[in-house]
């Protein structure tokens, strides 16, 4: 199974598309039980995601493959003790003795003055079993021409869509697959911008007016899903691992689960963009 579940809507609201807030516990052992009857056994969490860790712990995973990400190291804190009893203070949230993946929420730190402090710290937490692979979460391809040469990467995790195709056009995808680095992506339906009908599409989006036009157009052209053909476009690159899908319920999941089984191959819409104020979410805000 190439999905792996993303679970920042287990800690917090999250997602342009989300209409029922934080995922409540029951609802988190239902998404959780479908997710081992299909075959999904890695869990994407972090540090920042509210109370995501202590939600999966409640819930149970033990029996799961689970990821989460440092933040920032904070000005005026002794590195390794501090990456340390992050660690420590996740997996007694989480529940678990070992994390599939520690990934790096800002790898930019590596370029600065605690760079070797950090990598030397990660190097201890695996060697000691408590990690299982280190690596960092992405919001630019870019950001692997620092962190690449400073630290030892088992894992990246990056945004990838049929909007914003950087991985695959910097060469970086490659590179990465050749490396035999695991390469994670998320953001395949741009925090479900993707999804909505063109008509529910928020106006402070109207600048990019010809894209959303081109891929509705194209997805009556197709009779697909927009589900599908996100979906499609990620599985149709075997160097990519795992598709990252948030869900706010279990039919969610579902939908998504049975979409993998029935992807058809298409030639894709031409809908990408570099606009970083599209691409990126973060700069939403101030749109």
């Amino acid at each position: 199974m190439k999905l792996a579940l993303g679970t920042v809507q287990f800690g917090m609201p999250y997602g342009i598309a989300n209409q029922e807030g934080k995922v409540g516990p029951d609802e988190i052992a239902r998404i959780l039980a479908f997710a081992r009857e299909t075959g999904i056994s890695i869990l994407d969490t972090a540090i920042a995601y509210g109370d995501s860790e202590a939600s999966l712990g409640a819930a149970g995973v033990a029996d799961l493959c689970v990821i989460t990400k440092l933040p920032s190291v904070p000005e005026g804190e002794s590195v390794v003790p501090w990456i340390r009893a992050q660690v420590q203070a996740s997996l007694h949230r989480l529940g678990v003795r070992t994390v599939y993946g520690l990934l790096l929420h800002r790898p930019e730190q590596l370029a600065g003055v605690h760079g070797a402090a950090i990598t030397d710290a990660l190097a201890a937490l695996k060697a000691e079993g408590l990690v299982q692979k280190v690596g960092v979460s992405i919001y630019d391809p870019a950001e692997l021409d620092t962190s690449w040469p400073i630290l030892t990467i088992d894992i990246v995790q990056a945004p990838f869509n049929l909007i914003d195709r950087r991985l695959v056009n910097s060469g970086w995808l490659r590179r990465l697959h050749e490396a035999g680095v695991e390469v994670h992506v998320r953001s395949l339906f741009m925090q479900g911008l993707l999804l909505l009908p063109r008509a529910d599409i928020p106006a402070k989006f109207e600048a990019w007016t010809p894209l959303w036009d081109a891929w509705h157009a194209w997805l009556r052209s197709t009779d697909m899903s927009a589900v599908e053909a996100c979906i499609a476009f990620g599985q149709f690159f075997p160097q990519i691992d795992k598709l990252v899908v948030g869900v706010d319920n279990v039919r969610q999941l579902e939908q998504l689960a049975a979409a993998t089984c029935h992807c058809r191959m298409a030639t894709w819409p031409a809908i990408e963009s570099t606009d970083e104020r599209l691409i990126n979410p973060s700069q939403w805000s101030s749109l």
